[in-house]
């Protein structure tokens, strides 16, 4: 399999794809109802200019009340600094590279805090480790004499997983606001998914897991009541909250309704936006998006989950970085508003619901880096990640 991202000098977080391409699918650039002919309306600015990371891949907050953000590195670094524009140093909260294997989509690439992290101090990460290669969900404890320290002894591991190819590892954990943990799960990598992992809910692969960090049924954690899977006599795993993903990659919740959304890495042609229920089969590799991939035609779409809305790879749109339905003030006329991007292209878009279904979806900016994730704020306000060049950006309205 080629990575589109072999164009590049420097270890780029590869959403490893087959170029292909597809005309069935929307211009993620246009109103889904048709084609569209909006320019960019937004300019994007370096929230920081005084700090720079390497290698990007989530940001998020603490929270504690104490205005901090915390981004993590690949290698396997945690960095935290105040969430003050002239910020001008990040420290180190933890390092972990001694136990990370990263590259290509391996690495360090998770971390939520606990919701009651105020008074427990909890943290989770999802990252990788080699001999054998799997996939690690660990708690870490952050240092009660210092707020900006993590005690990287304190590692607790709740779960791991083989990994049988080194991309498509997912990576997102997220609590969400039943107070579980929800960890974003690929198929296992290689290309088409050719053990059909997202299908076979024996394994974890291909799947979004939920897990009750409070208990200790499992050990370190406990399946949740209500867990589709749940004392199955099938041998499904009971972790699994959803199936049928190829590489969800980033996926978050909104703050107000409590949807979690995913951004589902494509194979040949299409990127997919997907709400994600309980017990949910969003259908790969039966299918890329809404058309049949393996078997090519009659992929039996009975009892599957329809993507929100799609995109084709054909306008160089190849590698969606799902975002944030946006809650912040900033940008008031976003509100509402599901807010992602593309790895490859750089383009950041913003769709509107309607109802169940996508309404308009509108270019906001084209950006000249490969965006890895967004993040938010205690206030819900917005970051972009730039990998290639280690910035975090924020959005303006170039209209105002």
């Amino acid at each position: 399999m080629k990575s589109l991202f072999s164009k590049y000098n420097k270890p780029f977080l590869a959403i490893f794809l087959l170029i292909g391409c597809s005309s069935s699918e929307q211009d993620p650039g246009a109103n889904p109802q048709g084609p569209g002919t909006n320019a960019a309306s937004y300019t994007a600015t370096d929230a920081f200019p005084g700090l720079k990371f390497r290698s990007p891949v989530d940001l998020t907050y603490a929270p504690d009340g104490s205005n901090r953000l915390f981004v993590l590195e690949q290698e396997g670094v945690i960095r935290v600094f105040e969430n003050k524009a002239d910020a001008s140093s990040a420290q180190v909260f933890l390092d972990i590279k001694n136990k990370v294997t990263d590259g290509g989509e391996r690495g360090l690439l998770g971390i939520a805090f606990h919701p009651d992290y105020r008074t427990n101090g909890f943290f989770y990460v999802n990252y990788t480790r080699s001999s054998p290669l799997e996939t690690v969900i660990a708690r870490y404890k952050v240092n009660p004499s210092n707020p900006n320290a993590a005690e990287p002894a304190s590692e607790t591991v709740l779960l791991t997983f083989p990994q049988p190819f080194s991309n498509h590892n997912g990576g997102a954990v997220k609590f969400g606001p039943d107070g579980h943990l929800y960890v974003s799960v690929g198929d296992g990598g290689s290309g088409g998914d050719p053990q059909n992992n997202a299908q076979n809910r024996n394994n974890l692969l291909g799947t979004i897991l939920r897990l009750d960090v409070n208990s200790t049924e499992k050990g370190n954690y406990g399946i949740p009541s209500g867990n589709p899977f749940k004392g199955n006599s099938e041998g499904y795993r009971e972790e699994i909250y959803a199936y049928g993903l190829r590489n969800p990659w980033r996926v978050s919740f909104d703050s107000q309704t409590g949807n979690l959304w995913a951004g589902d890495v494509g194979q040949n042609a299409i990127e997919e936006i997907d709400i994600i229920k309980a017990g949910g089969n969003y259908g790969w590799r039966r299918k890329e998006g809404t058309e049949c991939f393996n078997p090519k035609s009659n992929c039996e779409e009975q009892g599957m989950v329809a993507p929100v809305f799609t995109y084709s790879q054909s306008n160089g749109d190849r590698s969606i970085t799902g975002g944030f339905v946006y809650r912040g003030n900033s940008l008031s006329e976003l509100k509402g508003h599901y807010i992602y991007g593309d790895f490859v292209s750089g383009k950041i878009w913003a769709l509107q619901m309607d109802g169940e279904k996508a309404g308009t979806n509108r270019l906001l900016i084209d950006l000249p880096g490969t965006i890895s994730a967004f993040g938010v704020d205690a206030n819900n306000e917005l970051y972009i990640l730039n990998y290639g060049d280690g910035k975090l950006m924020k959005l303006t309205n170039s209209k105002e």
